[in-house]
């Protein structure tokens, strides 16, 4: 396999040392699709349709190629996980096993499609006879409000760690490890810019969990966890960073002429806008706040994944890297 560099980040290669043995298998897509064995397809072009975000095209072959390799590997790492949890757990501590919820956490940039991703993942991995309850939660639920947000002047920093209640998130995912059932999470909505007052989203002991969000494998934090200390499994979605900013400035000049036309609208004062003016605000807003909390925050959590899946400037991934030590 040849030298491969990620871009704005270290090299990852998987070429000998002086025999040191390299982080990362590299699979470009064919050999990655080829890695599917005989798993079934389990989606349809409707159950497509219905889990794909607005500007980001997916196909059966996606499918196929790319998430039916992905969820066997995760369906061995599940059970490779209840194993040893049994092993530990009736053999060495002689207590009943306790089936805790395997944690999967997905990382990326603003605009690299990380919930879509994790949608498509989640149908997936449900269709699965051995895990069939996949529960997903966003770190979004997880932002200060906005009232908290301008009184700490964080609103131009809203998606770095900062502006994240990461006491709360830390708790929920010790209780949910802890096997706590009926775990309230906020509800945040992308219309109102905000968490939604008394709404939350219930999880209840699922087989597995999928943890999405900007800044979840981060390292720097004033809790003793961090959390990555929870996940079993973590994966990082990547792209060049100007082809991720032109997904970004796409979307939002989708949204300016449907979701920010509703009065409710945090960016109903957009709608208006012409094009070209729509699109150098979308430029602003990227190159404000996106790319620095990418560059500070995101790009260098990357390596610490298990698997990153980089995305050519059609959406598809291309090639995928899976850590090996």
């Amino acid at each position: 396999m040849e030298n491969c560099v990620l871009d704005a980040g270290p090299v990852i290669s998987t070429q000998p040392s002086h025999g040191a043995v390299q982080p990362y298998m590299i699979f470009p897509r064919p050999e990655w699709a080829a890695l599917r064995a005989n798993v079934p397809q389990s989606l349809g072009e409707g159950d497509i349709a219905s889990l794909r975000g607005r500007n980001e095209p997916v196909s059966l072959e996606d499918i196929s190629e790319i998430y039916l390799p992905l969820s066997r590997l995760l369906n061995l790492h599940v059970m490779a996980t209840r194993s040893l949890n049994h092993m530990v757990k009736s053999a060495f501590m002689g207590a009943p096993l306790v089936t805790m919820p395997f944690v999967i956490g997905i990382a990326g940039s603003v605009g690299v499609g990380k919930s879509t991703f994790a949608r498509l993942l989640q149908a997936v991995l449900s269709r699965w006879p051995d895990h069939p309850n996949v529960a997903l939660v966003t770190t979004d639920g997880f932002l200060h409000s906005t009232r908290v947000l301008k009184q700490r002047d964080l609103m131009h920093r809203k998606g770095f760690p900062e502006s994240y209640d990461l006491r709360q998130m830390i708790s929920f995912l010790a209780a949910l490890k802890a096997g706590e059932r009926n775990l309230k999470v906020p509800v945040y909505s992308h219309e109102a810019y905000d968490i939604v007052p008394d709404r939350y989203q219930v999880i209840d002991q699922p087989d597995i969990l999928i943890f999405e969000g900007l800044n979840v494998l981060q390292t720097v934090s004033e809790q003793p966890f961090m959390a990555s200390d929870f996940f079993d499994f973590s994966i990082y979605l990547d792209a060049e960073t100007d082809v991720i900013e032109d997904w970004y400035v796409q979307r939002f000049l989708l949204l300016q002429q449907t979701a920010f036309r509703k009065p409710t609208s945090y960016f109903h004062h957009c709608a208006d806008l012409s094009r070209p003016e729509a699109e150098r605000m979308a430029r602003d807003i990227w190159h404000r706040i996106n790319l620095p909390n990418l560059r500070q925050n995101i790009l260098p959590t990357r390596e610490r994944a298990r698997v990153v899946m980089h995305k050519s400037p059609s959406h598809a991934v291309d090639t995928v890297w899976m850590r090996q030590i």
